[in-house]
């Protein structure tokens, strides 16, 4: 029996279900729940993708180990934990820098680890650009100012999310937040959450949890069609944004206490 065709079996009697009742929950006919259990057939990318989260396994878990009674699962967000990672290549074999557009990062949710969805992605190639693996992201929104939005943030993909490094900035890429350019406001540690920071002051820090966390992306350049421009003297709407900011963190330092 194959990984995948075990994987659903187990899964679905531990949860106690009928193939009816699994194939009800997940939209799919019950004939088709036998034909992957009998490895007459194989899940396609997309309902694996469904039927992994149906069972809160990752999906790289669901096609490559065994998953039985013996089996435990790394723990979610552990830097240890590796992650499917979906790229491109040339004619010459270097690997493509793939865009995400402002107006694909919702679907880039979706079919960030498809290796199809990956391939129709704008791409180009940058030479100072060889060592690691590399995707483009434009940025929406003023809370990273100086960068406009509109601006292309170059991040290098980050496999060991233990190397990330406080005060640096990352794209970060969760179920929750999307696709979001941020400073990073603290070392990531397991069942910890990451603190996220907005280089304008009128935006609060917020954090996300590890398991919320799908890819991150280390920045390394960026691309914009705006020059910087001489930093303007501070207006009374910006001050005040800044004070009612530092207003609200007092107040969350003093509850907290």
């Amino acid at each position: 029996m194959s990984i995948i065709s075990s994987n659903i079996k187990f899964l679905r009697k531990k949860k106690g279900l009928t193939q009816q009742q699994f194939a009800d929950q997940v939209g799919i006919k019950r004939s088709l729940v036998g034909a992957y259990e009998e490895e007459r057939a194989e899940p396609k990318y997309e309902l694996l993708k469904t039927i992994a989260s149906f069972f809160d396994v990752t999906i790289d878990d669901f096609i490559k180990e065994t998953i039985d009674e013996k089996w435990a699962p790394k723990p979610k967000g552990n830097p240890a934990n590796l992650r499917v990672l979906s790229i491109s290549v040339d004619k010459d074999d270097n690997e493509n820098i793939e865009l995400v557009p402002m107006k694909a990062s919702a679907g880039y949710m979706n079919g960030y680890a498809d290796p199809e969805y990956v391939s129709k992605l704008p791409k180009f190639y940058l030479p100072m650009f060889k060592q690691g693996t590399y995707r483009a992201f434009e940025i929406k929104g003023d809370s990273m100012l100086p960068l406009l939005s509109g601006t292309i943030i170059i991040g290098e993909y980050v496999e060991n999310w233990g190397d990330i490094k406080q005060g640096e900035t990352y794209v970060v890429l969760s179920k929750t937040e999307g696709v979001v350019y941020k400073r990073i406001g603290n070392k990531f540690r397991d069942n910890k959450k990451l603190k996220l920071m907005s280089d304008n002051p009128a935006y609060e820090p917020y954090e996300i949890g590890g398991e919320d966390i799908l890819e991150i992306w280390k920045a390394k350049g960026y691309i914009s069609t705006q020059l910087p421009t001489p930093t303007p003297e501070p207006t009374m709407e910006s001050l005040t944004a800044m004070m009612a900011q530092m207003q609200r963190s007092i107040s969350k330092l003093q509850s907290n206490n």
